[in-house]
């Protein structure tokens, strides 16, 4: 492989919509950031308070259920990150400032394709550093019930293996498998929108969330069928999503991974719960940037840098 360098995006770009969950008009705002920043969440401060920024880190996540919630502790939060994450991790983004709003990230069209066409239209800059990669060392597993999640040694990039495996006639079992690179995530994943079933509708609303949900952002599934005139993207979009939704889980590692991820039956909570994992074993990972050789720009990827470049919070 050759060396690969960190990058930012060019220009500030803005988004605004409505959140799948509040229902309410929030603003997001992309920015260019300084080399190993990572991905930033800032949110605005009251009465005159200095602005919260929240890192996308293991530590950041205080909800996994029906969308994933970041926070920084103090009462800031930001729900409904994982598709943004996502574009930003599947079109090579290192660092990035992304200013929040409102409650929510906007769902659009309830996959990633809003977030990378502004990606696409600030445009990608590349910066004066070696990119640096989260290389899994040993096998982290996480059993949740009939979910199954783990990541194990790849040296290859980050290849995604999703399993899932519905009661319902129109999904069923199905299963994605890639490793990952900027033209297969817009090729074959970006595209892939959030689903929802009607029998789960009024239990949902009762408790908070789908308030903004609608057959503009959500595939839709009756007992028989989908009820969303276009039909589907994809004859498998539903393990597509599952498989977008996942990169956006695992950016929340801090640092693009090196590894493989196996997920069966899985979902936000499981996502986090196998990045919490690793996290937590400091024998289970090491931060590696390439090296470069001499034949042509050409580099081996996997030799350490000290632990203390690693800015995201795994501890």
């Amino acid at each position: 492989m050759r060396v690969s360098f960190q990058s930012t995006l060019a220009q500030r770009v803005d988004l605004m919509g409505r959140g799948v969950h509040g229902g309410t008009q929030s603003r997001v705002s992309l920015l260019p950031a300084e080399i190993n920043s990572g991905i930033l969440f800032s949110r605005p401060g009251h009465n005159g308070a200095p602005d919260r920024v929240i890192s996308a880190s293991p530590s950041a996540v205080r909800n996994t259920d029906f969308a994933t919630v970041i926070g920084d502790g103090h009462g800031a939060l930001c729900s409904t990150v994982e598709h943004l994450l996502a574009a930003i991790a599947g079109m090579g983004i290192d660092n990035v400032i992304i200013e929040v709003d409102g409650n929510e990230v906007p769902i659009f069209d309830g996959s990633a394709s809003a977030f990378v066409e502004a990606i696409r239209q600030a445009g990608i800059e590349t910066q004066a550093a070696p990119r640096r990669y989260l290389k899994v060392l040993k096998p982290i597993r996480v059993q949740d019930g009939r979910s199954t999640g783990e990541l194990l040694p790849y040296d290859a990039g980050f290849r995604l293996e999703i399993e899932i495996d519905f009661n319902h006639p129109l999904i069923g079992r199905q299963r994605y498998a890639a490793t990952l690179s900027r033209e297969t995530f817009e090729d074959e994943l970006a595209n892939a929108r959030t689903f929802g079933f009607m029998s789960d509708v009024a239990k949902l609303w009762s408790a908070g969330y789908a308030l903004g949900a609608s057959l503009e952002n959500t595939i839709c599934l009756a007992e028989d069928r989908i009820l969303n005139p276009t039909g589907l993207r994809y004859p498998d979009e539903f393990v597509r999503h599952k498989a977008l939704d996942a990169i956006g889980d695992l950016a929340l590692a801090g640092l693009p991974i090196l590894g493989r991820y196996r997920s069966v039956c899985g979902g936000h909570k499981l996502n986090a719960q196998v990045v919490a994992a690793l996290a937590a074993d400091k024998s289970a990972w090491t931060v590696v940037e390439p090296k470069r050789r001499r034949n042509r720009g050409h580099a081996d990827l996997g030799v350490p840098v000290a632990q203390p470049a690693y800015r995201a919070d795994l501890s």
